[in-house]
């Protein structure tokens, strides 16, 4: 099997937000990141992919089941870790093995207590005794304990300091290293995606607006800078984003549409850049 999960024609309805038409495909042995400015809908497509909410459109398989027909099969090998821990705040590490175990026929108490003592959490501490960073290794704990195929993580960095983003981080590096494991990864804080994401699946405001390699999409951007008597009326049409400053602007365009700026100064856009003027819903702005 080489996709490990299928999203297509994705679409979900509600009162003011409509998710439409986002299609994208996971290989395994990668990451991917999905991105998209804050209300763009990141959460719900995980929610969709969970089975938490049913789509108005649109059909999701993991590892080759229909995440509804086949939803038992689908999440044998699946892990999930959200933005705050889903196990009770008195329990025990103990407990937490005991009550996780008993869904997952695979599952390896040697490996789970070799792990726990790998990323330093103390068996004998309840869950409001960890930290944020620490209860976020015990959902990955869980989740290798029964060598789920799949990770989905929904916003897990937010919150964390430096060292645990950047140990979370080298963790799902090493977890697809063999090959035989992917790892979807919603996040805002791009700057994480661009070390360690394979791919990229970028929403705005409920739209598609790319998926892909994350070089693609980078090597696709360019920001252009000037002084304001330099920004004639058909530059401005090749512009997806722009700042304006008193001694001039910069702004976000196409690689492929930069001859008719070949005068100006041009960078390399970052992650941050592209999210951040593609999300002005093509606006100029001060």
């Amino acid at each position: 099997m080489n996709n490990y999960l299928e999203v297509r024609n994705l679409s979900k309805s509600f009162k003011g937000f409509q998710l439409h038409d986002i299609t994208f495909t996971l290989p395994k042995g990668y990451i991917m990141g999905l991105i998209g400015p804050n209300g763009s809908g990141k959460t719900t497509i995980i929610k969709l992919i969970l089975n938490m909410l049913k789509p108005t459109n649109g059909e999701v398989k993991i590892l080759g089941f229909d995440h509804v027909a086949n939803e038992q099969e689908a999440k044998r090998n699946l892990g999930v870790v959200f933005d705050s821990n889903y196990f009770s705040d008195e329990w025990k590490i103990s407990q937490v093995e005991k009550s996780v175990s008993a869904f997952y026929e695979n599952w390896n108490t040697q490996t789970f207590s070799e792990i726990l003592e790998k990323f330093h959490i103390q068996p004998s501490k309840r869950v409001k005794e960890l930290s944020k960073g620490m209860q976020m290794k015990l959902m990955l704990a869980c989740a290798f304990s029964y060598d789920a195929k799949l990770l989905i993580l929904d916003e897990p960095t937010s919150g964390l300091d430096p060292v645990s983003r950047d140990e979370l981080l080298h963790i799902l590096s090493e977890y697809i290293e063999d090959g035989e494991h992917s790892v979807l990864f919603s996040t805002h804080i791009t700057g994480d995606l661009e070390r360690a994401a394979d791919y990229i699946t970028y929403i705005r405001y409920g739209e598609l607006f790319f998926s892909g390699g994350k070089d693609e999409l980078i090597d696709g951007f360019r920001i252009v800078k000037g002084g304001r008597e330099e920004l004639s009326e058909e530059l401005s049409k090749k512009i997806l984003g722009i700042r304006n400053f008193s001694t001039g602007f910069e702004a976000l365009v196409r690689t492929e549409d930069l001859k008719p700026f070949a005068r100006l100064h041009v960078e390399p856009a970052t992650m941050d850049d592209i999210v951040v003027f593609t999300s002005k819903r093509g606006e100029l702005y001060e």
